[in-house]
């Protein structure tokens, strides 16, 4: 590999805000750039100022094909007009989303995330709640950019639109948003770390008479990357698909607003690992199987039931791994394959990615994996031959798949740390950024604080189920609830039974066989 002295770095989200730092106290570097699409740091967790746009082209987004590369003008340096396709730069932020993990495992090893609790979460997990309002997630990452003169190597409002190799050089084409035209020009660097993040892209399932649905109501169709609060939900009938994260978090959200109960397309599919199902066993959460069609806004399931004029489907179905300004690299199976721990482009070490992986720890991992990025550049770190990077890969297909979990840490999260930590070694000469050795303590706080949310989810849920039985048996005569088990499901005979039951006086019997 020849001298690296000129660094491009794609995203300043928190992968790119801790690969700036790994870069720079190298000091090796004559030229750091850093190209941010949005105003500001913060990656997902810098908030929109704008409602986020509608989707479309659900066909794209369910083949994974949306994102796709755009034209690039003729002629550089150029302005033209702004670009109309959509970009899905907007992030998940709501006003009151919080963290789902402990700060502990969160923050960098040298950095403390602020200890600032919200109310809101202070009564909904006691006065030393370990997660953290999005807004302070958003500062401390603008801190670590705006520090030590980093700032300056950041450019704003600027988009990577194609990043590719000539002879020894990376010929990286930019965008930068303006008013009215968009200004594009390029720039010559000796290397390129990804740190874009992965959770940009949703993905939407193909579904028979979705796009119809969307297209006589505008809006009814919904990404959890869209959900801006539960206040818009106010008395819509609401389906959501998807047993994982932010599936739960929008159904239990959902129980006080939406028209009770909230449809959680949840049976029969795998539960998140970490989080598991608790948060659906809520009284006012109907589980049903896969949706097979729709038609009309009636929303029917596999096992032969339907819901009625449903307002919104909002999907909590995850990302599509999309490359638009590097399509020369390939994405299988929502994947970059060739990453050598899942850092090093097998097929040329002077391309590097930071937090191409599914895991916890993602803040400490992004740390790890920066710094060997910036050690490789550098040029101390030594890499083992290619045929050994190969065969890391294929071990790990072969333990793991050749799809998304192949990008799961979890539960190695020691073993990859430390291998990690070993490549990129201790520098030289005092120079760089020093990695500690992996903490025990740092996962168990991380199961921790799962542990935590499902116990809050089991609070909630058995007062639900209690003032549930409440109303539908009464007390007995000693003034106590009388005992009962709660429904696995919501299915016709109880819903007909409790039209009137809740405080709200609206739970909804939509549901037909």
């Amino acid at each position: 590999m020849v001298a690296v002295k000129r660094v491009a770095v794609i995203g300043a989200g928190p992968a790119g805000a801790i690969t700036i730092d790994a870069l720079a106290k190298e000091k090796s570097f004559d030229l750091i750039r850093v190209f941010e699409r949005r105003e500001a740091p913060g990656g997902c967790w810098l908030a929109d100022k704008q409602p986020p746009p509608l989707l479309s082209d659900l066909a794209a987004l369910a083949s994974r094909s949306a994102d796709a590369p755009i034209p690039l003008p003729d002629r550089l340096p150029a302005q033209r007009p702004k670009i109309a396709n959509p970009r899905y730069a907007e992030s998940s932020i709501y006003p009151y989303l919080e963290t789902n993990i402990d700060s502990i495992p969160m923050e960098f090893t040298q950095e403390p995330i602020p200890a600032e609790r919200s109310q809101r979460s202070i009564a909904l997990h006691g006065h030393d709640t370990p997660f953290r309002h999005w807004s302070v997630m958003q500062r401390y990452i603008q801190g670590l950019v705006d520090r030590n003169g980093y700032q300056d190597l950041v450019s704003y409002n600027t988009t990577v639109e194609r990043a590719e190799k000539v002879g020894h050089e990376w010929k990286v084409t930019l965008r930068k948003d303006g008013a009215e035209k968009d200004y594009w020009w390029v720039e010559w660097f000796d290397a390129v770390v990804v740190a874009s993040g992965h959770y940009s892209v949703p993905y939407v399932p193909a579904i028979e008479g979705l796009e119809q649905f969307e297209k006589l109501r505008p809006g009814s169709v919904m990404h959890s990357k869209q959900f801006r609060g539960k206040e818009y939900f106010q008395g819509k009938r609401v389906v959501i698909v998807g047993a994982s994260v932010s599936g739960a978090d929008v159904a239990v959200d959902l129980v006080n607003t939406a028209v009770s109960p909230v449809y959680a397309v949840v049976s029969g599919h795998r539960a998140n690992a970490y989080f598991g199902d608790e948060a659906f066993n809520h009284s006012q959460i109907s589980k049903q199987p896969s949706i097979s069609r729709i038609e009309a806004r009636n929303v029917h399931f596999v096992d032969g039931n339907s819901v009625r004029d449903v307002d919104n489907i909002i999907f909590g179905t995850g990302y599509s791994w999309t490359l638009p300004f590097l399509p020369q690299v390939e994405v299988r199976n929502n994947r970059v394959p060739n990453l050598y721990q899942h850092v090093v482009y097998q097929k040329d070490p002077t391309l590097l990615f930071v937090g191409a992986v599914a895991a916890g720890l993602t803040f400490k991992i992004f740390e790890y994996q920066a710094v060997l990025a910036a050690r490789i550049l550098a040029g101390r770190a030594i890499l083992p031959p290619l045929a050994e990077q190969e065969k890391w890969e294929q071990d790990r297909i072969a333990a793991r798949g050749d799809g998304p979990k192949f990008t799961l840490v979890f539960p190695d999260f020691e073993d990859y740390f430390e291998d990690v930590r070993a490549l990129a070694g201790p520098g030289e000469h005092g120079l760089g950024r020093q990695l500690p050795p992996f903490k025990r303590e740092w996962f168990k706080a991380f199961l921790d604080g799962h542990e935590l949310r499902k116990k809050m989810w089991r609070r909630i849920n058995a007062q639900a189920w209690d003032e549930l039985d409440v109303n539908l048996n009464g007390l007995d005569l000693g003034g106590q609830k009388k005992t009962r088990s709660p429904p696995p499901t919501y299915g016709p005979d109880l819903l007909n039974k409790i039209p009137n039951v809740t405080q709200r006086g609206r739970l909804d019997p939509s549901i037909v066989g």
